[in-house]
Formats: structure tokens, sequence, C-alpha cells
């Protein structure tokens, strides 16, 4: 094992992990109309809440890797976890309300020295675009599928088949999804279809559930340079299935859009076709 990498929570059969993120009131900052809480940073994540109804509210958060993350707030009185995941380090986080049809108005701006507790916490809880909880029915389904998985590759396998084989890709969706779209998991499960972020989404949702940790990644891939969201997962071993194969203590590339919509063949990337841009 490379001593340089934290081993993450890990996979255990027959049981699901659901982390809840939540807003414990030590580290705030803000006030009407958005509050932010800190208090769980070390664990890869942060909270907000808008505090008036028919406010927009957008989030910038800046880590040590200098990429400038953007999220926004509509809906009020709830909590909505953001991930952290740029490592350890110092985080610039800006928060702006719009004050008219696409100008916003600077709200405040909070730093944040970030120590993770594991590296891999960031992309086991849920998130705004990985959103699930104990009660949603795709958490509910990764745990029967994984039930009889012996280890992670084999619950890996289990999900990674359902979602490439119930999940078709919706073309008009795609050709008209507005900017700022949030993936829903349990809709995708519901009508059997979505677009690259829907299969991402619930991919990572189902694994992050049975304690595999699962990234979102977005950004462009070649050679026609189209953006799209794709997993990549960590495994402690080696994973063969389908036509190809994951390398051990290494994140990798699994595209279940594209194994979706080309029958089965995913994509392991090497870095050469895909030009990662987010992670969430």
């Amino acid at each position: 094992t490379d001593d340089s990498v934290s081993a993450p929570p890990g996979y255990v059969p027959g049981q699901t992990s659901v982390l809840a993120p939540t807003a414990d009131g030590t580290v705030q900052t803000g006030d009407e109309p958005l509050i932010l809480d800190f208090s769980n940073a070390g664990q890869g994540y942060f909270m907000g809440k808008l505090t008036q109804p028919d406010t927009k509210i957008n989030i910038q958060i800046t880590g040590p890797d200098n990429v400038c993350y953007k999220y926004f707030l509509t809906e009020a009185d709830s909590w909505t976890a953001f991930p952290i995941t740029a490592g350890n380090g110092t985080y610039l986080v800006l928060a702006y309300q719009e004050i008219s049809d696409g100008q916003y108005a600077s709200l405040f701006s909070h730093s944040l020295n970030v120590t993770l507790d594991s590296e891999f916490y960031p992309f086991l809880y849920p998130n705004q675009y990985v959103n699930f909880t104990s009660d949603s029915k795709a958490i509910s389904l990764a745990a029967s599928l994984t039930k009889d998985a012996a280890e992670d590759l084999d619950a890996l396998d289990a999900i990674y088949q359902y979602v490439t084989t119930h999940i078709t890709y919706d073309s008009d969706k795609a050709a008209t999804v507005g900017t700022g779209y949030l993936p829903d998991i349990d809709e995708t499960l519901r009508t059997g279809t979505g677009i690259c972020f829907d299969y991402a989404s619930l991919g990572a949702a189902m694994l992050r559930s049975v304690g595999i940790p699962a990234q979102i990644v977005t950004g462009y891939v070649s050679p026609d340079d189209f953006y799209h969201a794709w997993i990549m997962v960590y495994i402690d071993g080696t994973w063969h299935c389908i036509q190809f194969t994951v390398d051990p203590k290494t994140w990798s590339r699994v595209d279940l859009t594209l194994a979706a919509t080309e029958g089965g063949n995913a994509y392991v990337g090497d870095g050469i076709s895909y030009r990662d841009r987010y992670v969430y």
C-alpha cells in the first residue's frame, strides 16, 4: 500500500454506507439571505442554506488547484451540501446574490483552511450533484444489487451492469437541457433515461452508498471536443469486467454513458481522450 494515500472507508459486503452531511453550527458565516456552514469541512463538504424565497444565490469556491467551482441555490429553508474536492489547503468562498436577470451583487467572502480526515470523504458523501439519502430508491436498489457481492469489484460490476443496461440516452433532453441542471437519481431510475450527467450521478450515488469512492468528472472528450460527464472510481485491487480493466490502487475512468450507448464498450481512459475540468 502507498503510505501517501489514505485508505478509503471501504466496501463491506452486504452493507450500505450512506453518509449524511450536517450543518452543526460550529463554523458558520453569512446572514440573510444566505448562511454557509463549514463545521465539517474535514469531511469534504460544506453546507449552504438560502433563507429567503424567490432569491438566487451564486456560491463560488476556489481551492489550492486554482479551479473555480460555481454553484447555485434557489430553494429556501433547506440545507444543501457542496463538495470540497481539491484536497488539503486554503479555499476562498465567495457568495453573490442575483439582483436582476443574470446580474449579481457580492454578499460576502470567507477564507477556509481545510485538512481532510480522508481524501476519499468528498467522494463518499452526497452533494448537490450526487444527491441521495438512505431513503432514495436508487440507494435501496444499490443495496439489493450488491447484497451477494463478496468484494468491491463484484459490487462495482453489479452496479455498472445495471446502469448500462437499464438507462437509455435521452438525445432530446441533451439538446435542450439548460445551464444549472441538477441530476435527480430517482427520476433517472423511474424514467429509465437520462443524459451523461444523469448516468454519472446515478452511478456515483449508488457506488458511494456501498462504500466505493466515486467522482463525477465533467470535461471535454476528443476528437469532437464535446462536453461530457463521466465517473472515476477508486478500487483497491483490479477490476476485470465487460471489455475493460481498472488498474489497481488508482483512480480509473468508468464512462457509463458510452458503455450503455455503445453496447458495453466502456472507455477506461489514459487521460488522452478525456480532459478533466471539474470534479464533484
